[in-house]
């Protein structure tokens, strides 16, 4: 059976699914065979309030990659928040340049907590080898600026997503724009002072560990004549 026929008998059964149980299977058997032409009915799959469904369809449309990102832009549900955080965590888990436009909208102006949790968290998955050269800098402000913004989203889960995102960006940028990454070690700084979340305040305490742990490395590398002492960090350690 070629790759159509296939494509056409599990989109069939998908459509005939009279049960929750029969739709999850059937999401679950098109999301595997990875066959482009799934991608719209897997778009589908997103809004019929099925998560398990769901789930499958994000795990076969990221699978299948950059094919389905622009018809998930064009069929994102606007009238289905479920559904568009659903399609927002496919983008994220893609993580093409194209659906940079939409997860910075979603991110600062959604009403929904779960879509902007889900455009957060796909700001810091972005493939920054797709931006053209001459853009990479307007861009990666673009995206700081956006995500020192979403920091201080009343919704926890949308701050502790940024969070995440902030330290990847900060991984980026660590070596071209040190300047920015200064940007995100405040913000890091004030959300241990002032957030009321006590597992955001946690997951920031671990991004500026991971971000404390790239710099010793800058720092000894050109020390090249300091065969095996030990220099030691001035950073935020405890003593």
């Amino acid at each position: 059976m070629n790759d159509h026929a296939l494509a056409q008998k599990l989109i069939r059964a998908v459509e005939a699914a009279d049960s929750s149980e029969r739709l999850l299977d059937a999401v679950e058997q098109l999301a595997a065979a990875g066959i482009e032409e799934s991608v719209p009915t897997l778009i589908a799959a997103l809004g019929y309030n099925n998560p398990g469904a769901a789930v499958a369809a994000v795990d076969g449309l990221i699978a299948i990659g950059e094919v389905a990102v622009q018809p998930l832009l064009q069929l994102i549900d606007d009238y289905n928040y479920g559904a568009r955080a659903w399609a927002l965590r496919a983008l994220a888990g893609i993580g093409d340049f194209r659906a940079l436009d939409t997860l910075l909208e979603a991110a600062k102006n959604d009403f929904s907590l779960s879509v902007r949790r889900a455009a957060a968290r796909g700001l810091g998955t972005l493939r920054w080898h797709q931006v053209p050269p001459e853009q990479v800098e307007s861009v990666q402000t673009q995206v700081l600026e956006a995500l020192l913004l979403i920091a201080q989203d009343p919704e926890w889960v949308v701050r502790y997503a940024a969070v995440t995102s902030l330290e990847t960006l900060a991984m980026v940028i660590a070596i071209t724009s040190p300047e920015q990454v200064s940007h995100i070690t405040e913000q890091f700084q004030q959300m241990i002072d002032t957030d009321a979340d006590i597992g955001v305040r946690t997951r920031v305490r671990l991004a500026q560990q991971q971000i404390q742990q790239q710099q010793p490395q800058e720092v000894l590398l050109p020390n090249k004549n300091l065969k095996g002492a030990k220099v030691p960090y001035r950073g935020g350690g405890r003593r």
